[in-house]
């Protein structure tokens, strides 16, 4: 959404997602990022995933980064939900893949 170079890592936040499957648990994580950002507008650079279960049914991130500052940050595209068309998730390898609905 935006150039990560230009994120300072100024800022913790956590965010916390659940599902009760792999695909529902992604779905719900990419769309807590998503609100982070388009609620708090904090916009991430690093992110650390530790996963609860087994297999996970639930996700503690914690995202470093900055508040939008509209001088430094352009904006590319606007995301605006996180879809489950052709979405594909696996563990082994670890993987992921969503389509975003901008």
């Amino acid at each position: 959404m935006t150039d990560l170079r230009r994120v300072r890592p100024r800022e913790r936040r956590t965010v916390r997602a659940s599902g009760e499957d792999l695909s529902s648990l992604v779905v719900a994580y990419l769309g807590a990022l998503l609100l982070l950002e388009q609620d708090d507008g904090f916009v991430g650079r690093t992110l650390r995933v530790r996963t609860v279960g087994d297999p996970p049914t639930s996700v503690v991130a914690t995202v470093t980064g900055e508040r939008l500052d509209g001088a430094r940050h352009v904006l590319r595209k606007e995301v605006k939900a996180v879809t489950l068309h052709l979405l594909s998730v696996s563990l082994d390898p670890p993987s992921a893949r969503a389509i975003l609905d901008i």
